[in-house]
């Protein structure tokens, strides 16, 4: 493998110019060197913007070429699967974006297939790889919190109503509960492991989508996980993780932060900055991936491939409970 790791892009989203954006970040390390749309216009625009060589209409002629070391999908959910696929089959490292796929039957086929063909594969949860969270993975390591007792995790905001829009259209995996929902469910498997009982509520729009979601999780330990979620609401994004000595409040915006503060029993309140320092954030994640690659790994410990099926599973349990499937699914 060359110096520089070679990566490409699937799809021209928002999702996908902040990620390009992040890799022209880090240039000593990463070259983004295609660009795959559906169609060669928005991939030309697309290039230009980023200054890529290589720009293709479809996706197969990415996955095919030779130059290219790992593929990053940012279409919508979906496609995860079809697309996922198609550059694991080409022999291609793949970093997806969240939620995984549609389902956890997807998810693990993704997974074996990943396995089978010894590449790396990872959610793309990056909120796992900013500072704030390395540095709150290793305070609960000390116990600062003493026993964890549970986790309030609410991500609301207004989304632009336009039922041609991802968010909107079910047809493109629309809801709140695995856009941003799967956020919260994601932290607190990470924090708890597995839970043992899980409710969810939901409130459908005009589209069929899930507008507004809840879900309560019980763990085996006792702790208890709130996960709230909407679009249609007034901003809502602090977030606290709590134990029997404290808590852990992590500021507006929890899932890309830059802010925490620790909170103890009887001591001043410990303020801890994290400024991106030009980032947006991605990188982060970028980097760790890259670091997993070179080291041979086709996994990621932050985000482990069993962990995201798991994850999958809880999103399938709240699903069935409100009688919901997406058209895809038959």
């Amino acid at each position: 493998m060359k110096d520089r790791i070679r990566w490409a892009i699937l799809g021209t989203g928002k999702i996908t110019n902040r990620f390009a954006t992040a890799l022209k970040n880090i240039p000593e390390v990463a070259e983004l060197a295609a660009i795959g749309s559906r169609s060669i216009a928005s991939a030309q625009a697309f290039g230009d913007r980023y200054q890529i060589p290589k720009r293709y209409a479809g996706y197969e002629k990415v996955a095919t070429d030779p130059d290219i070391d790992i593929v990053y999908i940012g279409t919508p959910g979906v496609f995860h699967r079809r697309d996922v696929s198609l550059c694991l089959n080409a022999g291609k490292h793949v970093l997806c974006e969240k939620a995984l796929t549609i389902n956890a039957s997807e998810a693990k086929e993704l997974i074996d297939l990943a396995r089978s063909r010894k590449l790396f594969l990872m959610e793309a949860m990056w909120t796992r790889f900013f500072p704030v969270y390395v540095r709150i993975r290793e305070l609960l390591k000390e116990k600062v919190l003493g026993e964890l007792r549970g986790l309030i995790a609410p991500f609301i905001a207004t989304v632009p109503a336009d039922p041609t829009n991802r968010f909107y259209d079910v047809s493109l995996g629309a809801g709140v509960l695995l856009d941003l929902g799967s956020y919260g469910i994601s932290w607190a498997y990470n924090l708890f492991g597995a839970p043992e009982e899980v409710k969810g509520i939901a409130f459908f729009g005009d589209t069929g989508a899930d507008y507004q979601s809840a879900c309560l999780l019980r763990f085996k330990g006792g702790q208890i996980a709130t996960v709230t979620s909407s679009m249609i609401a007034y901003d809502v994004k602090d977030a606290i993780v709590y134990g029997t000595e404290g808590k852990i409040v992590v500021h507006d915006p929890w899932y890309k932060p830059t802010a925490f503060t620790l909170i103890r029993e009887g001591e001043k309140p410990e303020k801890h900055e994290y400024p991106l320092n030009g980032y947006n954030g991605y990188e982060y994640e970028a980097l760790a991936v890259m670091e997993s690659i070179r080291a041979g790994k086709t996994e990621c410990a932050i985000v482990p491939l069993d962990e995201s099926l798991e994850i999958m599973k809880i999103l399938d349990e709240i699903r069935k409970q409100w009688g919901f499937t997406y058209p895809c699914e038959g």
